[in-house]
C-alpha cells in the first residue's frame, strides 16, 4: 500500500527542484533549444498553435517560443509556467511582439482555473519536463470546455528498439540534470483521461509525436 503521508512531500520537492533547474536556464534557453527545435521539430510549433482557437490556455509556456505563432482564431491567450524567471522573458517577449497575454507563474499539475474554461489547450516539448504528466493530462481535460482541443507536440519514446534503447540510456542522465524524461508517450495517458484523438503523427524515426485530441461534447 502506498506511503500517502510521504508522497505528497516528495512530490512538492519535486515540483520545486524542477522549478530551481528552470529558473537557472531561464536567461540561456532560447539559445539552447533553438538548435534543437531546428533538428526536432521544425515548424512544430507554428502547427501546433495553428490548431488552436477561441479561449487558449499554453501549459508549460516557457520563454514565450509560441508567442509569434497563434493567429487570429485566438481569442485570448493566456500561458502558464512553472518558472517565474522564465514566465519573466515570455513577457518581455510579448511586449515586444505586442501580443497580449495573460502570463503567470503556475502549477500545470493542478492548474488555477475553473472547470471548462478554455476552448484550447497547448503544450509543446514540456510535457516531458513536468513530474507528474498523468497530473498535467487530467488538469487540460478538465479546463478545457466540452469539444475543446488539446493540442500536444513532444519528443516521445520511439516506435523503433534501436532508437528507443539509446533513448533510456539519456533518460537516465536527463532526469537527473533538468527532470528531462527522454521515453514517455503522452497519447494513451490522453486516451485513457477520455479525450478522442483526431490526428497523431510521428516523425523523426518515431521520437517526436503531434497530437490533437478533442474533449467529448457533453
Amino acid at each position: 500500500m502506498p506511503n500517502v503521508e510521504n508522497a505528497e512531500p516528495a512530490a512538492s520537492a519535486e515540483l520545486e527542484r524542477t522549478r530551481r533547474i528552470w529558473d537557472r536556464q531561464a536567461a540561456r534557453y532560447d539559445r539552447q533549444i533553438r538548435r534543437c527545435e531546428r533538428v526536432l521539430i521544425p515548424g512544430g510549433r507554428a502547427w501546433a498553435c495553428s490548431q488552436a482557437s477561441g479561449a487558449v490556455l499554453e501549459v508549460a509556456v516557457g520563454t514565450g517560443r509560441n508567442l509569434p505563432h497563434y493567429g487570429p482564431a485566438v481569442t485570448s491567450l493566456t500561458g502558464i509556467d512553472l518558472s517565474p524567471a522564465m514566465v519573466a522573458v515570455a513577457r518581455d517577449r510579448a511586449r515586444e511582439l505586442g501580443r497580449d497575454a495573460d502570463l503567470r507563474a503556475g502549477n500545470a499539475q493542478l492548474l488555477d482555473f475553473g472547470d471548462a474554461t478554455f476552448d484550447s489547450v497547448v503544450c509543446t516539448i514540456s510535457l516531458c519536463n513536468i513530474p507528474d504528466d498523468r497530473a498535467a493530462i487530467a488538469e487540460m481535460y478538465r479546463v478545457l470546455r466540452p469539444g475543446g482541443r488539446l493540442v500536444l507536440v513532444d519528443h516521445v519514446a520511439s516506435d523503433r528498439w534501436w532508437i528507443l534503447i539509446p533513448q533510456r540510456l539519456l533518460e537516465q542522465v536527463t532526469r537527473r540534470t533538468n527532470g528531462d524524461y527522454q521515453t514517455r508517450r503522452p497519447l494513451p495517458l490522453v486516451e485513457t483521461q477520455g479525450f478522442v484523438v483526431s490526428h497523431s503523427q510521428r516523425s523523426r524515426l518515431g521520437s517526436v509525436e503531434q497530437l490533437v485530441a478533442v474533449k467529448p461534447q457533453v
